[in-house]
């Protein structure tokens, strides 16, 4: 990893200049409105939202090694900052709020200083995605809510949700109509920006027309609020002034801001830059946080955070180093010089729309939904963090969400992924029965496989389906597939005794196969030494069933001579595998998503191998043209052909690929065939009707090619002799 300052910008490409100058004002000008935003939900004038868009971002641009990653005054802390206020009884925008904040950013910087040189970069790994993405939410929706009077026309809300309910239903009752129109339309106005037109500043622009609009219409005459005068000037630099009270709370508020500035921006920066190509050194980047915050609290400022909406539309504008955060703070500070005076020119409504929306970009409840379709524990995590935050509070939110995140990796781990395995006729090795329809269960033998740590809060799992596999009639032996078992405690250990000791007085085998050699040491240890002593435990699967008398390929005799009638290709087995019972569905809808790309003059060029394919290649483009005979209708609505000329195409591409198989690997047409027999199988027994018809024309076109191409038609009739 690079340590220099400013490493990003170590080998500098002049290609990049044009691209981080435009990131950077982009950055610069969007960061205007919603920095204040932000600012003022920390409980500080508007003002010091432009003062953490200056050394902030600067410092940290000093430290980080990510390439694209903004820093500033954003959302999560500066709810953490406002609740708090709130909690406190302190106002927001007063003096005591004036001079609590920076001390919380201070120890902010502190906080993550120790997390750097502690190494908590390695810490986010356990905050799971659903914690963090209810968390973030939660926050999102409670700002959003304290922000909805001030749209109305009032002033903002404070609180959790039971407080903020009255509140807006006050302002409810009294409206100012102006503010409602103006912060509403331009709410809306950005929402459909977004979808449209998504890298227009259209932010930026709405403040500038609200700034117009004051000066045309005189809007305060109608009771709009407009944020307060502010002069010009570069903030001053001083320590946060400390007695006993402020930094005591500041100490209790700043460690769940550093913890969510850690993890959020962690997880944010490892995102984009993985995405990119890169690494980061988490630990490093903690630095860089710590140096941000420091800067934060000399100027007066919130703490401060990664911002993902910033850094998201830097990204639309070809952001390629922190240069464009540079460009970034010098055009902060060229604003705070000269260009303060119109802040009191823009309209409260405005502003509130633009922080709004914003927040409605950062929620993540595309995730909820996700979680809800596919992991449901995982969803009520992202609904317990979420639910904690919006009534209980950020640090109550942060509490919750973790130690729910903990209860999962506890339920994971108490039920890890387990099932039974089996063999297939054609295929080597073992494969799940649940997964595999050709599978079938060794006779007599359940083999099960465990993938997880054996420990007391899943052993009873663990015994309870190998007692049941061993209650089945018939069975003589329960294999253990440990391959995923990394470790067990004395409790296991215990049990894998008594389970040998059980299954033995009922006649039943029992053989734990397939770990590490670590793991007998362990059971030594623990005192299950007999198992490895005994012959309990195996080295392979194969060396388990070599002492049952099973011998490869572990079938009976009958089906070992059928099997290539039930031989499966390997892409049936892929699609088994990756899919389950959908696997038939996903092929289907493979081979529509290929016919769908056929070309009419191109048909045959397209289903036919290059000359310089190697023979899994050929075998493969073979069995393709097998999987579109069963779709040949279809193939000939789309290409605007007869049914017969499709099939004709098919079964000249076929003869093509016997020929070049018999002239070039001549031991390989067997294999060919074979895959071919296994296919007509499948065809018949899924569609007789369409079987016996596909027979006909078979037989229709090998008479028209002896008249046409004798030698070709030898070879079909060859091997339609072989395959059927």
């Amino acid at each position: 990893m690079q340590s220099l300052p400013f490493a990003t910008l170590k080998n500098y490409r002049r290609a990049y200049l044009p691209r981080d100058l435009v990131s950077g004002l982009i950055v610069a000008a969007v960061s205007i409105p919603i920095s204040m935003g932000y600012a003022q939900i920390a409980g500080l004038p508007a003002v010091y939202g432009l003062y953490g868009s200056l050394l902030p971002i600067l410092f940290f641009a000093l430290l980080t090694n990510s390439q694209g990653f903004i820093f500033g005054v954003d959302a999560a802390p500066a709810a953490i900052v406002g609740a708090s206020l709130a909690q406190a009884g302190i106002a927001l925008g007063s003096a005591d709020a004036v001079r609590l904040v920076p001390a919380v950013a201070l120890f902010a910087a502190v906080w993550l200083l120790l997390f750097s040189l502690l190494g908590g970069g390695k810490l986010v790994r356990f905050v799971s995605a659903p914690v963090m993405g209810g968390f973030i939410s939660g926050i999102c929706v409670t700002i959003i809510l304290m922000q909805v009077p001030k749209l109305l026309g009032g002033s903002a809300a404070s609180g959790e949700l039971l407080d903020l309910i009255p509140a807006i239903a006050n302002a409810c009752g009294e409206i100012n109509l102006p503010s409602l129109l103006l912060g509403g339309g331009s709410l809306v106005i950005l929402l459909l920006s977004k979808k449209c037109f998504p890298k227009l500043p259209t932010s930026v622009l709405l403040m500038a027309v609200g700034a117009l609009l004051e000066l045309w219409l005189h809007l305060d005459r109608y009771g709009v609020k407009l944020l307060a005068a502010v002069e010009p000037g570069l903030p001053r630099f001083a320590l946060p002034a400390l007695d006993v009270d402020t930094a005591q709370t500041a100490i209790r508020v700043s460690l769940p801001v550093a913890v969510v500035i850690m993890a959020e921006t962690l997880l944010g920066e490892n995102s984009f830059a993985l995405k990119n190509g890169r690494r980061l050194d988490g630990d490093r980047e903690i630095l860089a946080f710590s140096a941000g915050n420091l800067a934060a609290a000399l100027t007066g400022c919130c703490p401060v955070n990664g911002s993902l909406s910033r850094t998201s539309m830097a990204e639309q504008y070809g952001m390629k180093t922190q240069l464009a955060s540079i460009v970034a703070s010098g055009t902060m500070a060229l604003v705070l010089l000269f260009g303060t005076g119109f802040i009191a020119y823009l309209p409260v409504p405005v502003l509130t729309a633009i922080v709004v929306s914003a927040l409605m970009g950062v929620t993540e409840f595309d995730l909820a939904a996700r979680l809800r379709k596919t992991e449901r524990k995982e969803y009520f995590i992202f609904l317990g963090a979420f639910a904690g935050v919006l009534l209980f509070g950020t640090i109550y939110g942060v509490v919750i969400g973790v130690f729910l995140s903990f209860l999962n990796v506890v339920l994971r781990a108490a039920d890890p992924p387990r099932g039974f395995l089996g063999v297939a006729p054609g295929r080597e090795g073992f494969c799940s029965l649940g997964r595999n329809r050709a599978a079938r269960p060794v006779d007599g033998v359940a083999i099960y496989r465990f993938s997880g740590s054996l420990f007391f809060a899943n052993v009873d799992l663990f015994q309870s389906d190998i007692e049941n596999a061993a209650a089945a009639p018939g069975t003589r032996a329960v294999i253990v597939d440990a391959g995923g078992i990394a470790s067990l405690d004395i409790t296991a250990a215990e049990r894998l005794l008594m389970l040998s000791d059980e299954l033995s007085a009922r006649g039943v085998r029992f053989y734990v196969t397939e770990h590490i050699g670590a793991l007998n040491d362990r059971m030594r240890a623990l005192g299950a030494g007999r198992l490895v002593d005994s012959g309990t435990v195996q080295r392979t699967l194969p060396d388990a069933l070599a002492e049952l008398g099973f011998v490869p390929p572990y079938l009976p005799a009958a089906e070992r001579a059928d099997a290539p009638q039930a031989w499966y290709e390997e892409t049936v087995r892929r699609y088994e595998w990756t899919y389950g019972g959908d696997a038939d569905a996903q092929m289907e809808k493979h081979i529509r998503e290929i016919i769908a790309h056929l070309d009419a003059e191109d048909f045959e060029s397209e289903l036919t191998p290059s000359e310089d394919a190697a023979l899994p290649f050929i075998l493969d483009g073979d069995d393709l043209l097998s999987e579109l005979e069963e779709y040949a209708g279809v193939i000939a609505e789309r290409l605007g052909l007869t049914e017969d000329e499709v099939e004709e195409k098919l079964s000249e591409s076929r003869a093509r690929l016997t020929a070049r198989v018999l002239r070039e690997n001549p031991e390989a047409l067997q294999r060919l065939l074979r895959r071919r027999q296994e296919r007509d199988a499948r065809i018949a027994a899924h569609h007789p009707e369409h079987y016996e018809k596909l027979l006909a024309r078979r037989a229709e076109r090998l008479e028209h090619l002896r008249k046409s191409d004798p030698d070709a038609a030898r070879i079909v009739e060859h091997a339609q002799r072989n395959t059927h």
